[in-house]
Formats: C-alpha cells, structure tokens, sequence
C-alpha cells in the first residue's frame, strides 16, 4: 500500500495553521469516525444477534474497559506528546528514546494489569454492577479482551506515536485496518459461527492483530523518520516520569469515567426497579452514542496535539493560540451536531441497537435528557487536551476531574432521589454545563498569565 511520505518537523512552525489540521486532524477524524462506527456496530450485532440482555451486560463492561483503556492512554498519550515537543526542539534522538520506551512500558503495563485482571474478573464486575442476568455475558466478553492487552497496547501506544511523529495518515490506515477487520469478523463471528459475544471479542482482538503488525513494521523500518534503534534508551527513568506526568490526565480522565459509570450503574439498578437492567443496556447505547461524536472531538484533538507541542516546544505562542481557537470551534459544531441528532431522532437512533420496545423507549427518553447540554462538551474536550498537549497535565487533570468527579458524582447521589431514572440522565447534563463553565475561566486565566509573562520577557530584554 502507497502511503505518502511524511512531513519533515519544520512544517509543523512554518505551514498555515488550517493546513496542518486538516493534514493532521482529518485522518485523525476518520480514524477515530471509524473506531466509533465498529463500536456502534459491535453493539447493533451484540444486541440484534445475541439480546437485550447481552446489550446490558456490555455496558456493564464499560468500567472495565475504561480502565484497560486508562492504563494504555498513560503511557500513548503521554509518549506522543513528549515526542512532539522533543521534535519542536530538534532533539531527534530523545523522540527516539520516548519510542523505545513506550514500547517497554506497553509490554509492562498489558501483561502486568491484564493477568491481574483476569485473576479478579468476576469479583471485578459483580462491583460494577453485574447481575445473575449479565454476569455471563459480560465475563464471557472481557476474558477474551483481556487475552488480548499487549497486543491492544502496542498497537495503540504505537499509533499515537505514529501520528506525533508526523505519519498522521499512515496512523488513520492503521486504525482503519483494524475497524475494517471487526466489522468483517463479526457478523461472522456472531450470526455464521453462532460464537455470540464471544464472537464480538474475538473479532476485536483479530482487527487490532492486523494494525498491531502494521504499526510494528513501521517503527522497525530504518525508512521511518523516527523507528527502534537498539542503541537508544529502552527504560529510561527520566523519560519514564515524564510519560507518566503527562499521561496522567487522559489516565484519570477514564479511571474517573470507570467510578462514574460505576455509579450511574448501581443508580440506574437501585432506581430502574424491574426494568433496572434494561435501564444499564439504554444507558449502553446512549453510551456508544456519546463516544462517536466525542471520538470525533478526540480526532481533532488528536490532530491538535503534534502541531501545539511542536510549537509549544518552539516558543511560538501566536500560532499556538490560533490552533486552538480552531479547535474550539470544531469541537463546539462536532458536540452541537450530536445535539441535533439525538433531540430529534431519539427513537431512530435507539431502534438501531435493538428491537426491544422497552429498551427503545427509556433510551429514547435517555437522550432527551442527557443530551440538551451536549454542544458544551466539544470545547471542553479542548480546552482540556489544549493544556494535556502543552505539557500542562496538572491544570488538564484539573479539568478532567472537575466534570467527572467533582459535579457528576454528587449529582448521581442527589438527583435520582428527587426524580429516579431520569436524575440520572440530568446528572450528566448539569456536569457537563457546569464543566464547561470552569474549562473556560481556567483557560482564560492561562491564557491571560502567559501574555503578561511574554510582555514581561520581552520588556527585561529590550
């Protein structure tokens, strides 16, 4: 397959700002379009082809694999934004020392958390909310995706890195190969073979094998800009804690996301009376709802990252503010499109999933509850990886922790009281609002403290 070569790193100061994102964000977008559709789908195939039941128990999983996904992101994000920065300041060798080490800490972290995972699986998801009617599902589902971490790891950790590195269309290959794979396997999987969930994971951990070797091959080849090299650093503590520090927000961002939807769980259980688990698999399909437009935030974001750390790194503060401000503006008409679909089209987008009319109508109740705040959450998606991709991680932690734990959780335990399943919903509306209003006093302090340190600088050297 022919792929264009990449850009050299002094593209990334010098290039039009519009120009980059769309080199750097539109492969990211349909990277993270794609990923989001083959979610979407595994669940329409879960819930025609297996049941009501097993959508249920899929959801009960989001916990979990908020947490498989938290451990890789530490270390993805984190190494992708280093690598970033250390090529704004053409350090070539030390983007090589992040590669190597990102791969050593990939290997570490899947083997470590997968087999310790797998030890405590069932305690794991009675915790989050299994029931006697979703245990086997959901367990049958995560062994099977815990099996395959190292390899979810690497082929993650590497693709960050892939993009960062300035292979931003090769990375959306990458991805889209490993979407192209499920969305064949599955169906298959689950209606040929009759495998059901099982099936689904299966067809998962099969896509992101055939990435998994792609995104390989990549960074052994002498050809790619920034590739393995056995002389360099492979465990080094310094660029270690550096990956940590910075990786740590997007790390809390989804262990945050694993106890909130721990709570929403046991709330929709406790409130939903008989149909408390039909109300978990609604809350599953708003859930794969949410996360294609938010996926698709993340892409721009994603896009974001190489252009604000390069020139972050470089001391180009101008061009640094404009690719925000873009960002911004994307994220805000990405979140605002969610908004539209859902408020209008509630029953069309429940009815995807399932053809159980209860389940349709308190997902289609769901969404017009969850949903009438929604285009605030793209700028705060931004604004948040705006402070994550300029080497800022305690002001991104900030924010993450300020929509997920500090506003979401007392709001899960004092609105569903009052007013029952539908509490829940406007419990994730109300943070949200209240989330966005604190990410744009932060960056506007931010924002404001900077240009009166550049105006200080400038004035000590004139």
């Amino acid at each position: 397959m022919s792929v264009p070569s990449r850009s050299t790193p002094e593209t990334l100061g010098t290039k039009s700002i519009s120009s980059l994102l769309v080199q750097y964000s539109v492969p990211a977008i349909i990277a993270s379009v794609a990923t989001s559709l083959y979610n979407i789908v595994d669940s329409i195939f879960i819930g025609r082809g297996v049941g009501a039941m097993a959508i249920a128990g899929l959801a009960i999983t989001f916990p979990l694999m908020n947490l498989v996904i938290a451990f890789c992101t530490l270390i993805a994000v984190g190494g992708a934004t280093i690598s970033s920065i250390f090529l704004g300041q053409k350090n070539d060798a030390r983007a090589t020392d992040v590669v190597n080490n990102v791969m050593t800490l990939c290997l570490i972290h899947s083997i470590v958390f997968g087999g310790l995972t797998l030890l405590f699986l069932d305690p794991i998801l009675y915790f989050f909310g299994a029931t006697e009617e979703t245990i086997g599902y959901a367990r049958e589902f995560m062994r099977i995706i815990l099996y395959g971490t190292p390899i979810s790891y690497i082929f993650i950790g590497l693709n960050n890195l892939m993009r960062a590195t300035g292979y931003p269309k090769k990375a959306m290959i990458s991805a889209l190969m490993s979407v192209v794979a499920n969305v064949i396997l599955a169906p298959i999987m689950i209606f040929v073979l009759d495998w059901g969930i099982a099936g689904a994971a299966i067809a998962t951990i099969c896509g992101q094998f055939v990435a998994f070797i792609w995104v390989l091959h990549h960074f052994i080849s002498k050809e790619s800009y920034i590739h393995f090299k056995r002389a360099n650093s492979w465990f080094n503590p310094a660029i270690v804690k550096r990956v940590y520090a910075i990786g740590l927000s997007p790390f809390l961002m989804n262990v945050c996301a694993c106890i909130v939807v721990i709570f929403i769980n046991r709330a929709l259980l406790d409130y939903g009376g008989d149909a408390g688990n039909l109300c978990v698999g609604a809350y599953g399909i708003l859930n794969r709802t949410t996360m294609f437009f938010v996926m698709i935030v993340f892409g721009v974001t994603q896009g974001m990252q190489p252009i604000l750390g390069f020139n972050y790194g470089a001391g180009q503060w101008e061009r640094v503010k404009r690719t925000l401000n873009i960002g911004i503006w994307l994220g805000v008409g990405i979140t605002t499109v969610g908004w539209f679909v859902t408020e209008l089209f509630p029953d069309t987008v429940s009815s995807l999933f399932t053809v159980d009319a209860d389940l349709i109508a308190l997902a289609q109740r769901g969404f017009r509850i969850y949903f009438i705040c929604y285009p605030v959450v793209g700028c705060q998606i931004v604004i948040q990886n705006f402070f994550q991709s300029v080497g800022k991680p305690q002001v991104s932690i900030f924010l993450s922790l300020t929509r997920q734990l500090l506003f979401l959780i007392p709001f899960l335990l004092i609105l569903p009281h009052h007013f029952g399943v539908d509490g829940v919903w406007a419990s994730m509306s109300a943070s949200d609002i209240i989330a966005f209003i604190f990410a744009v006093v932060t960056l506007m302090v931010s924002m404001r403290n900077h240009d009166k340190k550049l105006k200080q600088n400038k004035l000590m050297n004139q």
